[in-house]
């Protein structure tokens, strides 16, 4: 009766801290360059990030916080700081950025640069609610036309071969080796007979 009371103690505890935590949903849109956070539905905050330039990439996908570092020094690029870092797929995480500058377009490695002090709003938030918050990353390169686009304003082109041109090539008549000679006797044939004007124009 007594393991039945503390385990219904301890379930009610467990509901409780649940309900303590906020739901908070951080949306990463990376054609409009952009980063939202919902706070139990509610929108709370919209900034401009940097995802990954030309010839990297920011992966797509549902995540969760893996591990929090107020600081951190990417050891990859030249140990450049990666203040509150939020780091939800291996390597890959939000963090504040010095390259204020180029926030709104795409401009990192593959992580998601923010403000640093919108980074420190965002670190505190997922700080105080560990286990309730979701991180969505959607989109793709700004600029880019989506597929279905692409194929709607394509124009079929028909694929003709060409003709195969055919060119009458003289043919050249090999010498055919007598019988009796080898390939050293052929070779060592002596020279025959020139011109005095046609050895004075070879002489080198």
């Amino acid at each position: 009766m007594r393991r039945l009371a503390a385990l219904l103690f301890v379930f009610a505890l467990s509901l409780a801290a649940q309900a303590a935590q906020a739901g908070v949903l951080v949306t990463v849109n990376k054609t409009a360059q952009e980063l939202t956070v919902e706070i139990d539905g509610v929108p709370q905050y919209r900034w401009p990030v940097s995802t990954a330039r030309w010839g990297y990439n920011t992966p797509n996908g549902t995540y969760r916080p893996q591990r929090l570092e107020r600081q951190w020094y990417s050891r990859k690029y030249d140990w450049s700081p990666m203040p509150y870092s939020i780091f939800f797929a291996g390597g890959y995480a939000i963090h504040g950025s010095n390259e204020i500058s180029r926030l709104g377009r795409p401009a990192s490695h593959g992580c998601i640069r923010l403000h640093p002090k919108n980074a420190a709003v965002l670190f505190d938030l997922v700080k105080r609610n560990p286990g309730a918050v979701r991180i969505d990353i959607i989109g793709g390169r700004p600029g880019a036309a989506p597929e279905s686009r692409r194929q709607r304003g394509s124009r079929t082109v028909e694929f003709r071969p060409r003709k195969r041109v055919v060119v009458d090539e003289p043919i050249m008549r090999r010498r055919v080796m007598p019988q009796h000679e080898t390939f050293e006797e052929i070779f060592i044939e002596p020279p025959r007979a020139r011109s005095r004007r046609a050895a004075q124009r070879d002489d080198f």
